[in-house]
C-alpha cells in the first residue's frame, strides 16, 4: 500500500527540480561548433538516419545567445582558444559542454605548441566523448548521458552547493601522474605486441 494508491487518480508527485530537469533535457539547442574531422560525425547525427530531433534538439543554434549546449568537435588550436571561450561566455545559462573526440579532450596525437591539450583548460566540460573520430552513435550516447545529468541537476542554492562539493572532490582526487601504473612496462620490453 503505497502513497500513490491512496491519492486520487491524475495526481502527480514530483519536485520542481525534477520538472525543470525534464524540460531542460527535452529542449536543448546545441551551438554549431565543429573544428575538425569530428564535426562530420556531429553533422551526421543531425541527419534523418539518426534523428536527433527525437531528443528535442531539432536545430543547431547559429548564435551562442540561443544555445545551451556546446559540442566541441575536434582539435582546438591556441589561436581558436579565445574564440571558444568567448562563444561559451555568450551562451545562455545553464549551459553544458561535450568534448567530442580525443583531440578536444586531450590534444590527441597533436602533442605540440599549436594545439590546446584539452578543451577543459579553457572551459568546463560535462561529458568527455572518446574516439578518433567518435561514431554518431557514440555522440547520441553522450547526449543521453548528459540528459541523465540534467534530469538530476539541482536548482538555485542547491546547485551552488553541488558545484562546490564537486569542485572539492576534484581537488582531493589523486593527480594522474601520481597514480600507480596499471601494468608493468618492463615486461613489455622486447615483445612483439602485434603478434
Amino acid at each position: 500500500m503505497g502513497l500513490e494508491e491512496k491519492l486520487p487518480a491524475g495526481f502527480a508527485l514530483t519536485t520542481l527540480e525534477q520538472a525543470a530537469g525534464y524540460f531542460r533535457k527535452a529542449s536543448i539547442w546545441p551551438a554549431t561548433f565543429g573544428l575538425a574531422c569530428c564535426a562530420i560525425e556531429m553533422m551526421a547525427v543531425g541527419t534523418p538516419y539518426y534523428d536527433l530531433a527525437r531528443f528535442g534538439m531539432e536545430r543547431f543554434a547559429a548564435t551562442p545567445r540561443q544555445a545551451d549546449l556546446m559540442i566541441v568537435a575536434g582539435r582546438v588550436s591556441q589561436k581558436m582558444a579565445p574564440v571558444v571561450r568567448q562563444v561559451y561566455d555568450q551562451m545562455a545559462n545553464p549551459k553544458w559542454v561535450i568534448s567530442m573526440g580525443v583531440c578536444a579532450s586531450s590534444g590527441g596525437m597533436f602533442n605540440n605548441y599549436a594545439i590546446v591539450q584539452g578543451v577543459d583548460h579553457i572551459i568546463p566540460v560535462d561529458i568527455y566523448l572518446p574516439g578518433c573520430p567518435p561514431r554518431p552513435e557514440m555522440l547520441l550516447n553522450a547526449i543521453i548521458t548528459l540528459h541523465e545529468q540534467m534530469q538530476n541537476e539541482k536548482l538555485g542554492v542547491n546547485r551552488v552547493a553541488a558545484a562546490r562539493a564537486a569542485e572539492a572532490a576534484a581537488l582531493k582526487a589523486t593527480p594522474t601522474q601520481l597514480m600507480a601504473p596499471t601494468h608493468d612496462h618492463e615486461a613489455l620490453v622486447g615483445r612483439n605486441l602485434l603478434a
